[in-house]
């Protein structure tokens, strides 16, 4: 197992190589968070079905390193929504129903709502 977090690592350093090199988003762009978000989906079955839909919660209580990675996640699930509700909403969309996601699933919600907000973007006359 020790590939699949080198494979998560890899997988950000082509993102943000992506965005670095990009001038605009790219108008089909949405389907990226979208597959990341039904395949984060998918293999987070297994977790859940073998250790049940709290299973997370005793490796982020464990030791100092494992609640402050729970910090950190929460931070970025804040930042996150923080930056993309003002564009949901300027997309049309209503957010609160997203955040219920969200909370519910981290960032399995929130590349959804992302890919959500770059669709609508992108279908929206200019």
């Amino acid at each position: 197992m020790p590939s699949l977090p080198l494979l998560a690592l890899a997988g950000l350093a082509v993102v943000i190589l992506c965005v670095i090199s990009a001038a605009r988003t790219p108008i089909r762009s949405w389907w990226v968070p979208a597959m990341l978000s039904a395949a984060f989906f998918a293999y987070s079955l297994w977790p859940i079905l073998t250790l049940g839909p709290l299973g997370f919660w005793p490796e982020h209580v464990s030791d100092p390193w494992s609640v402050q990675i729970w910090f950190d996640l929460l931070c970025s699930i804040g930042v996150g929504w923080a930056l993309l509700a003002p564009r949901a909403r300027t997309a049309g969309m209503t957010p609160w129903p997203w955040l219920a996601l969200i909370v519910a699933t981290g960032s399995i919600g929130l590349l959804a709502m992302l890919a959500r907000v770059l669709y609508r973007e992108s279908t929206t006359p200019a």
